[in-house]
Order: structure tokens, then C-alpha cells, then sequence
């Protein structure tokens, strides 16, 4: 075994493996199977049946052994200056030594073959597809794109409630990389920003990496072997990089409502809404006035027969300036070379402004006659709008944009419920003044677990602790939102203090897809073959962060929100300009990072 020390920090006692090999192969030596012959991938509604052509990597003088299990791939071993001993369920054994590549006879029944990654990727939404596209034009085609659902885009496949639009410019909420000239208005659609995160993957050629119906069950880190272990619903894989792109709006928060199971209507989630329930002449039961709702409910309004709206704060809504494109708008975005960059970079540097707001509640004022007028021009009952009016800093929660959630909610069909819900029974809900109101419906506008990402359960680092346990001993934090000591070549797009009150997320991603590439080519670079961020470097990051947001608008307030967590800390915001975290981001700062490298002897 021979250690060679990183250029600034470096652990020791590892085994001694190849050298880490350039981007685009997963080892030295080792040539992957090309994606031309991945082969009977069916995708659309349904199961989704794939089968691989990957490969089998050995790391040193390892010894894998396989029996009892199937797996969709099937793939092929090579070596790299190493002995392979592979044993299989009726295959009896295989060795090879050598530095060439050998074909593998297929696997025999109950064989278990598992294909080595440069990179796997968590997550077919915008994080997911921006990261892989990136991969394809830096030359590493070495990945695999898992996603649970069958089919791509996040949060915008799963969030198809009647509604559902983009509150940010559709120049600026898209990839800069793939400006596209056909946005129908200002902001875009649900189906609208779909079809174009669909188009952008067949576009780059990323369908072919793409795995549907692989639901990740664990990624363990492998301190032996330097790699991450992982189990989807459909395979097992290993990979030298792990690469999350869940975000942090992919899972309904239910709240603990008392009697909820005892319902015996229709309940559901906003972001997984029932197509198949038909809402005319209900009676329906709103819980939350939040994005969604504001969105949902003027849709829905026409239809019901009444709508109880339990409101437990009124938002701030502002009004959306929204138009259609026109034909000559639309010919300059085609055809004007430069246009539609100009717009997105118009876009994107005058939202800065208001971050500069946000930076102190005092600087609000602007922003909160705004929405304030907003409010009186569109409803004229005083007392009504006196119930509709915040108690808190415009700023504080997310400020919303709708032209039609005020008309709406001041129809005849529905009743705004301040009172506190005490109970649900099986065709009523119960609030604290003692109303029972009879409803046959129940819609959850109730937000996502932001605080408490799923993915952290499933994530074991280098101490076998969960992501999870690990922040709840120590908090939700990561250094430049990205990586966490403990989990070594671990890039979690949209991770900690990332989520933006003032502009675009796809900003933020993009940067880190830039700070992930250029890891990437430091680990080739430098021959390593782990990336761990130092707990210092972490600390001192976050340190500052927190400093930053003592004093702005989402920490002094005056609310709760999801920006927040149960112990009054602020784990998402990106406290100020989107330029600061580009820049800090802009190139990979490897002196702030525990490495290890591995030589032949």
C-alpha cells in the first residue's frame, strides 16, 4: 500500500488502488461499455423495464462474490493492473490478471452483476438533467440518472394541479445554456416548463442515462474501496461520485390534523392531485393558502359547490405581470441574435434588488405598499381585507404573485376559516369556535418537508451515521450548500442555505454544477480519490452564513415559515446576492478539503 499526500491535506492508511483515470472512464484501464448498447429501456406510464450494458469495476485485488439475486444489467468485467476473482451461482470461478480488457461471459441465473459509475445522479428534475448535461459536454458520459417516477422533471411532473405556473420569468427559469424562444407568455406553465425540461434531455442526448422506476433505497459509503454503494428499486450500482438532485419541494408535508384517518371522503395532497375526482358540486375543504393554493383554488372556485379555505396566516400577494408574448416578441426571441440572452440577464440582475430589500426588514417598505395595493384595489370590504392582511414583513414567507386569488376567494361559494381546526370526523371538520362544517373533500395546500429532506435518511457516510443523523446532531449544514464532511464525493444540488426569496433557483444550480465539475476535474487532475470537506472549512462557512441572515427579513420577520426550522435556525435561504455564491463557486477550493490518493506501487 503506498499513500501519496494530496497537495494540502491528506488522509492515510488506504488501500492502495489505480489511479484515479480522466473524466470520461470510471477507472485507469478500464474502457465502459459504450451507451450505444444500452437495450430494452421502455418508458411512459407503467413499469419501466431496463436492461444495461455496463461495467464491472475491481478495485485493487478485491474479491466479489455474487449469488442468489438478478439483476436488469448485464455487464462486462474488466480489470486494470489487478486480479479479479469473481465467484457466481453456477458459474464456478473466474480469474483474470492483467491489464486488458476481457469480455465476461454473461452472467448465469441468479448471477448478480454490479456496474461501476463515475458519477450516479439522484433525481431526474431540473437539478438532475442540468448536472448531466454538463457531464455530456465536459466529455464524461460515464453515469446514470436514477429517478423514482416514470417519468422525468421533478417537481413539475409531480405538481399538475389545475393552476400550476412558473412565479419566476420563464427566461430566467430555464436553463442559460438552453434559452428557449417559444415561452407562450411572461411566465410560464406547468406543461410548459415539462415539455421543455423533456426537450432539453432528448435534446443533449440524455435519455439514454436516464433510469426510471429506480427508486434509491440506500447509498452507503465504502471507506475500503473508496466508492458509494448504492440500491435503487432495481439494481445495485457503485460509484466513485454521488450526485443528489431531489431538491427540497419533492415530498408532501402532511400536517397532524386530530381524526384526519377518520375521514371518509376524498383527501390528497396539492402536489399529488386526484385527476380522477371530479370536484364539481363539492364541497371542499382548502387547508393552506400558500403557493399552490393560490394558484389551485381560483381554478377549482368555478366548479365546487362551496369551499372552506382554512387560512392560518394571509399571505403577501402581489400582482402577477403576466403577458403574452406577442407574434413580433416572438419572432425577436427566434431570430434577434442576442435577444433572449439580454432578457434573461435583464431578468436575473434586477431581481437582485431585491435581495438588497430582503437584507433588512426597514427596506421593505417599498415592497410591502406594493403588495399592500395590491390587496385594496382588489378587495374593497374592509373587514375582509383587514382578515387578508399580513401581520408580518413582506419578505418573511414567500411572497406570492396572482391576479385572480383575490376575486376568487371573495366569491359567494367560499368562506375564509381563520379558527383553528380541533378535529376531523368522518364528513366534518371541527375549529376551535365550535363550527362544524360538513365537506366531502379535503385538498392539502400544506407545502413540502423542506427541513427534512427524505434522501437524508437514506445516505450513510464514512462513520456509518445517516445524513439525517448526522444533521440532527449537528444541524442541516453544508459548505457552499454542496458537500458535508463525513460523506466524502458527496454533491447535493439545492442542499443547504441554497433556496432563493428573490430570484431564480436555476442560478444556483447552475453554479453548483459548476463548482461539481470543476471537483470533478480536480479529482482527475490531482489523481485522488476522495473529496471530503473539511469540518472546519464547513463550520466557518455556515458561521458566516448565519451571521448574514441574522438580521434580514426571513430571520426578523415576524413569522414561521418553511425557511425555518424547529429550533429557529435557518437552514435554506440564501441570505444575499446570487453573484456572491457564483463566485464562490466559480472554481473548486481544494484547500478547504480532506483528500486521499491512491498509486501503484
Amino acid at each position: 500500500m503506498t499513500t501519496t499526500p494530496a497537495p494540502d491535506r491528506t488522509t492515510t492508511n488506504t488501500p492502495t488502488a489505480t489511479p484515479a483515470a480522466p473524466p470520461t472512464t470510471p477507472a485507469a484501464g478500464v474502457t465502459p461499455t459504450p451507451d450505444t448498447t444500452t437495450t430494452g429501456t421502455t418508458r411512459g406510464t407503467g413499469a419501466t423495464t431496463t436492461a444495461d450494458t455496463g461495467t464491472t469495476i475491481s478495485a485493487g485485488s478485491t474479491t466479489a462474490t455474487t449469488a442468489g439475486t438478478t439483476t436488469a444489467d448485464t455487464d462486462t468485467t474488466t480489470t486494470a493492473d489487478a486480479t479479479n476473482t469473481r465467484t457466481g451461482t453456477g458459474t464456478g470461478t473466474d480469474t483474470r490478471t492483467g491489464t486488458t480488457t476481457t469480455a465476461a461471459t454473461a452472467p448465469a441465473a441468479g448471477d448478480l452483476a454490479v456496474r461501476h459509475l463515475k458519477v450516479a445522479i439522484i433525481g431526474a428534475g431540473i437539478s438532475g438533467l442540468g448536472t448531466a448535461i454538463a457531464l455530456l459536454k465536459a466529455g464524461i458520459d460515464d453515469f446514470l440518472v436514477f429517478e423514482r417516477a416514470h417519468d422525468l422533471g421533478g417537481t413539475w411532473r409531480d405538481n399538475t394541479y389545475p393552476g400550476c405556473a412558473c412565479d419566476v420569468q420563464a427566461h430566467l427559469y430555464s436553463f442559460s445554456f438552453a434559452r428557449n424562444p417559444e415561452w407562450k407568455s411572461t411566465f410560464a406553465t406547468r406543461t410548459e416548463v415539462h415539455t421543455y425540461l423533456k426537450n432539453c434531455a432528448t435534446r443533449y442526448g440524455v435519455d439514454p442515462h436516464l433510469r426510471y422506476d429506480h427508486e434509491l433505497l440506500d447509498a452507503t459509503w465504502n471507506d475500503t474501496h473508496h466508492h458509494w454503494d448504492i440500491r435503487t428499486k432495481h439494481g445495485h450500482y457503485t460509484a466513485q461520485v454521488l450526485v443528489t438532485g431531489t431538491g427540497y419541494l419533492s415530498d408532501p408535508a402532511v400536517p397532524d390534523l386530530p381524526g384526519l384517518d377518520t375521514f371518509t371522503g376524498t383527501v390528497f395532497h396539492s402536489s399529488r392531485w386526484r385527476h380522477d375526482h371530479d370536484l364539481t358540486g363539492r364541497n371542499i375543504a382548502v387547508i393552506g393558502t400558500g403557493a399552490s393554493a393560490i394558484q389551485f383554488v381560483p381554478a377549482i372556485q368555478p366548479h365546487a359547490a362551496h369551499i372552506d379555505l382554512y387560512q392560518r396566516t394571509p399571505p403577501w400577494v402581489a400582482a402577477k405581470p403576466d403577458k403574452p408574448n406577442t407574434p413580433r416578441h416572438t419572432w425577436m426571441l427566434r431570430h434577434l441574435p442576442g435577444y433572449q440572452r439580454f432578457r434573461r440577464a435583464f431578468n436575473k440582475h434586477g431581481r437582485e434588488i431585491v435581495a438588497f430589500f430582503m437584507s433588512r426588514p426597514s427596506r421593505t417598505t417599498g415592497m410591502k405598499n406594493m403588495a399592500a395595493g395590491h390587496l385594496k384595489k382588489s378587495v374593497p370590504d374592509p373587514t375582509l381585507r383587514a382578515r387578508l392582511t399580513p401581520d408580518y414583513t413582506v419578505g418573511c414567507k414567500r411572497l406570492l404573485f396572482s391576479n385572480t386569488w383575490y376575486p376568487a376567494i371573495q366569491q359567494p361559494n367560499v368562506d375564509i376559516v381563520s379558527d383553528t381546526i380541533t378535529h376531523i370526523g368522518p364528513t366534518h371538520i371541527t375549529t376551535t369556535d365550535g363550527t362544524r362544517r360538513h365537506i366531502d373533500t379535503i385538498i392539502l395546500a400544506t407545502g413540502f418537508t423542506a427541513t427534512d429532506r427524505p434522501i437524508a435518511h437514506l445516505i450513510h457516510g464514512r462513520h456509518g451515521h445517516t445524513l439525517h443523523d448526522t444533521w440532527n446532531t449537528h444541524g442541516m449544514t453544508a459548505h457552499r450548500g454542496t458537500t458535508i464532511h463525513g460523506f466524502p464525493n458527496l454533491f447535493m444540488l439545492l442542499g443547504p442555505n441554497t433556496t432563493l426569496g428573490h430570484s431564480s433557483q436555476t442560478v444556483m444550480i447552475e453554479a453548483q454544477i459548476t463548482y461539481i465539475l470543476a471537483a470533478l476535474k480536480t479529482l482527475h487532475t490531482h489523481h485522488l480519490t476522495t473529496l471530503d470537506v473539511h469540518p472546519h472549512a464547513q463550520t466557518t462557512y455556515n458561521t458566516t452564513l448565519q451571521n448574514r441572515l441574522k438580521n434580514t427579513v426571513w430571520n426578523t420577520g415576524g413569522c414561521t415559515s418553511w425557511y425555518t426550522d424547529t429550533h429557529g435556525n435557518n437552514p435554506n435561504i440564501w441570505p444575499t446576492y446570487t453573484w456572491r455564491f457564483r463566485q464562490q463557486t466559480r472554481t473548486f477550493d481544494l484547500t478547504n478539503y480532506q483528500t486521499t490518493t491512491h498509486t501503484t506501487p
